[in-house]
């Protein structure tokens, strides 16, 4: 069907209309027959493709369609690199291309809050810039083949502890800056075809009915352009839902809310006019999935598989690599430890779960590069549930003699090798959608394992396998940590890539690794109570929080090792004729063998006159670098990440004054600074009887008049020196100023001016 006999909304009846705002099933939208509309499909997939064969989601229970399963953002994120994003985006897009869907339900840019977020995994950061690119990057990719993402989980779903009811409480400021932003960047750069509705509430308001939420922030301020999806059930009273701008209800309510927005309409309790908003939304998304012409040739597995092991290998990070213990040799006698080797866990459980085209097994890998190896499980993993694993529920433990026996069998095969490698990590049943975790230790039975082998055998290589933050309390006695996160389907030859040297290891962590779970910004307050949970550190989320602190962290946010060295020049900074900030740095390869830089740039505003954390991210950029090459490394700032929240008047503030640049390799390894001087933006902020002192001065009219009527008699005597204000004065409130003699004229006057 062309675009130009595509129906309009004035071709629908009421009940046709109403029909279009639900699913006909768990996965696709209702067609119009008589109308030529056809039915079109959507599916999960923020880092693959799960397509169900059945109408309704069977928990996993049945297999969904083959697809290539790509390494969860919790893995991709860790590289860094919004390119390698868009790439694995633009496989994903051809996949679901091929099976004829019209949007994949993702990417997940919500920002890792708490370390104990059971879903987090399928999110990229704790930061929202790099959050946003990344997202970015993928929605580019998935949408150049003419298949829509659904941008989510919108907003501030940070957990999974009641998340379908509890209320995300949160000041502007931090909603604006971090839970926001990343959203922000996402729609105003590259116009996902849909956003999906978060579950929970925002400030007491569920995210699926909040006007400010999906019409004036969304729409109005962002200016996008597509459909709201609500996550699914995540639909509370549907009338509410439509006034506000959430446009599809996912998946099929068996007509029932169908007939109540007709009943709504023909009672006059719903404008029909906010029905024809969502309802053509419905129809537009419909044309442009219709538009896509057919996917021509088969899926080319092995190319996509290639591009898994790519991905895999770019997200793993170098934790730690003492007196050079990797890369390892492949004339070296191994032993490999830990049935994780044997048995990868390669993605988190929930609906993202994918059914793969292949597994790459670490430990076969392993086998291939080097000539003598010995494996022992030393611990039995738990066996993962039927399904996709979101019922939290716990598998029995192993009996303690099975437990002994493992452990002295791997022990033994320890004690002769020139290398172990311990695989550790989280099982399924520790982290899901569905549950938020109890804690970041790893399993008991697994550290006494690693403790057991690190007695006999100095050259032990830890390799982590984890969809989040895990204390790391034996840091200190093994030479190397690899963290492997979720590497997707070629997770096995991705390890293996980086162990032997074949890919020299660039992964960052997007995320900091605490000491201790005590440490984290909001460990008195998550996961809330009483369906309330207060974002009580405000601003101060991730690293922010412990720059502010000046506190030990195992890893700072941004490290990551190689296996070459880089040096960086002094860098420059310039303000661009848009008013961000463009950054130029050179940087070597000092070492001898080609590697990928994360080169970080990190703002600070020492004159601020608002509360802000010590720096911020503000752009990044993965370089490779030849060894003895220098490379001039170009970053840009953009002036709207420069910007805060300022809740006076309510919009986007860039202050005026001086902002250092630092650049480095990590949050807390920065190799120099520059500054620059940036014109703000002017606003004025009106006054009223709250309004202090310090503001009356500060303001363009009615500033004079104060300063003329204020500054004499007892406010000169007791609140100025040298004619300015104390601080004692500055903060007084005008509606105070009558108790200490000031003429009550004079004070509305001051009040008239400063509207």
């Amino acid at each position: 069907m062309t675009d130009a006999s595509f129906p309009d909304i004035s071709d629908l009846t009421l009940e046709e209309k109403a029909a279009l705002t639900s699913g006909l099933d768990f996965w696709r939208l209702k067609s119009i027959e008589r109308l030529g509309v056809p039915s079109i499909m959507v599916t999960d997939g923020p880092h693959g493709l799960r397509k169900q064969a059945g109408a309704s989601d069977h928990l996993g229970l049945n297999a969904s369609v083959p697809a290539t399963c790509f390494p969860p953002a919790v893995g991709l994120g860790a590289s860094w690199d919004p390119d390698l994003a868009r790439r694995v985006g633009e496989a994903i897009g051809r996949e679901a291309a091929i099976e004829d869907i019209a949007v994949v339900l993702g990417p997940g840019v919500n920002i890792k809050r708490s370390v104990l977020c059971g879903r987090n995994f399928e999110y990229f950061s704790e930061d929202p810039i790099l959050a946003s690119d990344m997202g970015s990057g993928i929605v580019r990719g998935i949408q150049s083949h003419g298949v829509g993402t659904s941008l989510k989980h919108f907003a501030a779903n940070n957990q999974e502890t009641d998340r379908m009811r509890t209320s995300s409480d949160i000041e502007p400021r931090p909603l604006r800056e971090i839970y926001l932003r990343a959203f922000q960047g996402v729609v105003e750069d590259t116009q996902p075809w849909t956003v999906m509705c978060a579950y929970n509430r925002v400030n007491g308001v569920y995210a699926s009915e909040d006007p400010f939420l999906l019409t004036e922030v969304l729409r109005d301020e962002w200016g996008f352009d597509g459909l709201v999806i609500s996550d699914w059930g995540a639909s509370n009273v549907r009338t509410e839902g439509i006034r506000a701008g959430m446009d599809l209800e996912m998946p099929a309510s068996g007509g029932l809310t169908d007939r109540q927005l007709v009943d709504a309409v023909r009672a006059g309790t719903l404008d029909e006019s906010d029905l024809d908003r969502s309802a053509g939304r419905v129809l537009n998304l419909i044309r442009r999935a219709n538009e896509r012409a057919a996917a021509e040739g088969a899926l080319d597995i092995e190319a996509h598989h290639a591009l898994a092991r790519e991905a895999a290998g770019r997200s793993i990070v170098l934790l730690k690599n003492d007196d050079g213990a990797l890369p390892l040799k492949p004339e070296q006698s191994i032993a490999v430890i830990g049935e994780f080797a044997e048995k990868p866990r390669y993605q988190g459980g929930g609906s993202s779960h994918i059914n793969p085209t292949r597994v790459d097994v670490a430990l076969e890998a392993i086998r291939e590069v080097a000539g003598d190896v010995v494996y022992a499980p030393g611990y039995v993993l738990p066996e993962a549930p039927e399904g996709i694993g979101m019922s939290g529920a716990k598998a029995p433990k192993p009996a303690a003699e099975v437990v002994e026996r493992l452990r002295a069998e791997a022990v033994e095969a320890a004690k002769g090798a020139d290398a172990v490698l311990v695989f550790v990590g989280l099982p399924d049943e520790d982290e899901s959608e569905g549950f938020d975790r109890e804690h970041i230790d790893l399993p008991e039975a697994q550290l006494a394992l690693l403790d057991a082998v690190a007695e006999v055998n100095d050259n032990v290589v830890v390799v982590l396998s984890n969809g989040g933050v895990v204390a790391l309390p034996f840091a200190d006695r093994v030479p190397a940590i690899v963290e492997t996160w979720l590497l997707g389907q070629a997770g096995g030859s991705g390890v293996a890539d980086v162990l032997f040297g074949a890919v020299n290891p660039s992964g960052r962590l997007a995320e900091t690794f605490p000491y201790r779970l005590e440490d984290t910004p909001s460990y008195t307050s998550f996961p809330g109570a009483g369906q309330h949970v207060s974002y009580g550190e405000g601003l101060y989320v991730g690293y922010r929080w412990y720059d502010a602190r000046t506190m030990d962290v195992a890893f700072p946010f941004g490290h990551g090792l190689s296996y070459t060295s880089f040096s960086y020049g002094a860098p420059t900074a310039a303000v661009n004729a848009e008013g961000g900030i463009d950054v130029t740095v050179e940087v070597t390869n000092t070492g001898s063998v080609a590697g990928r830089e994360v080169v970080q740039t990190y703002v600070a505003v020492p004159g601020s006159a608002v509360e802000r954390a010590p720096r911020e991210l503000k752009a990044f950029r993965s370089v490779e670098v030849q060894p003895g090459e220098t490379v001039a490394v170009s970053l840009t700032v953009r002036r709207r990440d420069l910007a805060y929240w300022e809740t006076r008047v309510g919009r986007w503030i860039v202050e005026n004054g001086e902002y250092v640049v630092s650049v480095g390799a990590s949050s807390r390894d920065l190799r120099g600074e520059a500054s620059v001087e940036l014109s703000g933006d002017e606003f004025v902020i009106a006054l009223n009887r709250d309004a202090s002192l310090g503001e009356a001065f500060a303001h363009p009219v009615a500033g004079p008049i104060a300063r003329e009527e204020l500054a004499k008699g007892w406010l000169r005597e007791s609140m100025m020196i040298d004619g300015e204000l104390t601080p004692m004065g500055r903060d007084l409130p005008l509606s105070r100023l009558v108790s200490f003699g000031t003429d009550p004229d004079v004070v509305a006057r001051i009040l008239e001016a400063g509207k």
